[in-house]
């Protein structure tokens, strides 16, 4: 759902950046209850996870593809306002690196896909796990599910407040709505398979799980007694391990997978094209680096630009959650 430049008037897009610099600030500090010594590289493996992730284009209608967002995954791995940070570096270096998605659209990337998806998907993740304690993999199936129709639906109410073409808001609403829900299934998919691996796992780098374990119940001749959740236990030892386990999936996701990702358009792409404002884009001021497009305007092959990609974002996320983490000192 990567919005290109022209799609929006000055005034919206400079709103928009105002918004999600705004709520990057916020999320800066707030991060800081999120992050400590031990959390912070987790933070970049999943901003990294997620840059690979949404290269995966995967078919959901004849002619239309979808790919991940990331925002609830990010929410519950690394808590929502760490969430928030890891999509706005990932939509930074696609913008800045691979052309993908607009410069002057950044802010709006950054507001639908990355802010809209975060709250929308750590709400709906809360509100499951309130109602049905312990059933993470489906809350975080759920949260994700919704997250994505959220994320199109803002689309379309900035672009019928701001967009540079004239549009039926309900027709375009129900375009984005209904390719949004498919690819929302396929998102809902990925980030359940994820979270559940993590917690078969790592329980205790799982920010949304923690506190969802049930009271330990001891049973004695004098009858049965409660003893309060037990707090996941962190095998330190175990987590160079993971983290490394986690960046040689991601690369092979990026490096390798990606060669068979869908060509086809994604779910705004297909309605812009269907609805007539596809022509409304115009060209990236990086759009002709050799990177430009995952490398199909380079000829570098796309798991080459994958793998570098990876790199950067593992990197610029990794520093940034390092440096906002709190400089308490954790146990592990």
């Amino acid at each position: 759902m990567h919005v290109p430049d022209g799609f929006f008037n000055a005034v919206t897009s400079i709103s928009a950046g105002a918004v999600a610099a705004a709520g990057v600030a916020v999320c800066l500090r707030g991060a800081r209850r999120e992050l400590d010594d031990r959390t912070a590289p987790m933070a970049g493996l999943v901003a990294a996870f997620i840059f690979a992730v949404q290269m995966l284009n995967f078919p959901v209608a004849a002619g239309t593809s979808g790919h991940l967002l990331g925002g609830a995954l990010a929410a519950i791995l690394v808590g929502p306002y760490t969430g928030v940070l890891c999509m706005a570096v990932v939509l930074l270096v696609q913008a800045v690196f691979f052309a993908d998605g607009g410069l002057t659209a950044l802010g709006i990337n950054i507001t639908i896909m990355g802010i809209v998806t975060v709250l929308v998907g750590w709400g709906v993740f809360r509100l499951v796990t309130a109602m049905a304690r312990g059933k993470v993999v489906v809350a975080a199936f759920l949260a994700a599910l919704i997250s994505v129709p959220a994320s199109a639906l803002a689309f379309t109410v900035l672009f019928w407040i701001g967009g540079t073409a004239p549009i039926e808001v309900g027709t375009v609403a129900a375009a984005m709505g209904g390719v949004h829900v498919l690819i929302g299934i396929g998102e809902g998919l990925i980030t359940a398979v994820t979270v559940g691996a993590v917690l078969a796992v790592r329980p205790d780098l799982v920010y949304g799980a923690r506190g969802l374990a049930k009271p330990l119940v001891l049973r004695g001749a004098e009858g049965e007694s409660t003893v309060g959740a037990p707090e996941p236990v962190a095998a330190g030892g175990a987590l160079k391990p993971f983290l490394l386990g986690g960046v040689g999936v991601t690369l092979v996701l990026a490096g390798l997978v990606s060669f068979f990702a869908s060509s086809s358009p994604d779910g705004l792409e297909a309605v812009a094209e269907n609805k007539g404002f596809l022509s409304q884009a115009t060209d990236h001021m990086f759009g002709e680096w050799a990177m430009a497009d995952y490398g199909e305007v380079g000829g570098i092959p796309v798991g080459v630009a994958g793998i570098v990609g990876v790199g950067l974002v593992l990197l610029i996320a990794g520093a940034l959650a390092y440096a906002a983490r709190s400089r308490t000192k954790t146990k592990v």
